[in-house]
């Protein structure tokens, strides 16, 4: 199983405890961050202990080219001395010799393919790991920028609602002392200037009328007295 799907396991594991929970994006992306940072020590430790073991079979693998270069000069000796079974004898372990080096060699080969894959998964880890803590950092800024407009919007709008009550208050009270000082002007008055000048109105328009009546009245008069 490769790094990431096992990260992803656990990361998609422990996500979905959390959004059955209700939990919060911040919350959320911390534990990811979490998840990421474990991981990526595991991955290090692994790949600290695969170059360590890379390092022995390395020294294993020349001490077997050792044995067999020792054992090819036996045989050369033995074969000087014309002690051909003692040749064949060292030859035999010296290819033994050879044999097990190409065999540590192997191991290594394999080994370097884990510490180079690993240090692929490294880097894109890290790389994973930098973005989502730059996003967590944005997300923080979002959610705490969000949450102070909310709490100024919120401030605004009740300061609105009570400056508008508080004003009405203020032009009910301003109406309320208006129709007092006005009804006050009135107390001990027997008429106001108004009814004043509507009587004598009134009385201009009484004496047109009888002026108009008594002027239609002495016309019929005249013409009798001329007949």
């Amino acid at each position: 199983m490769g790094i990431f799907s096992r990260m992803g396991d656990i990361i998609n594991s422990n996500l979905n405890a959390m959004v059955d929970k209700a939990e919060n994006p911040e919350k959320i992306a911390r534990l990811i961050i979490s998840e990421m940072e474990d991981t990526l020590i595991e991955v290090r430790t692994n790949a600290a202990r695969s170059i360590a073991e890379r390092k022995e079979l390395t020294r294993k693998a020349a001490a077997f080219d050792a044995r067999a270069a020792e054992w090819g000069a036996k045989a050369e000796l033995a074969l000087t001395k014309d002690r051909e079974d003692l040749a064949r004898g060292a030859v035999q372990a010296k290819q033994q010799a050879a044999q097990m080096a190409a065999v540590v060699r192997s191991e290594i080969e394999v080994l370097d393919e884990t510490v180079s894959k690993a240090d692929d998964d490294l880097k894109k880890l890290q790389s994973k790991l930098d973005e989502a803590k730059a996003k967590h950092k944005s997300l923080i800024m979002r959610g705490q920028t969000a949450q102070s407009r909310i709490k100024v919007r919120s401030q605004i709008t009740d300061t609105k609602v009570d400056d508008a009550l508080a004003r009405y208050e203020r032009m009910e009270r301003k109406v309320d002392e208006l129709e007092a000082h006005v009804e006050a002007f009135d107390l001990g008055q027997g008429q106001t200037l108004e009814s004043q000048f509507a009587e004598i109105e009134a009385d201009e328009a009484v004496e047109s009328e009888l002026e108009a009546l008594k002027a239609k009245l002495k016309k019929p008069a005249r013409k009798a007295a001329n007949k």
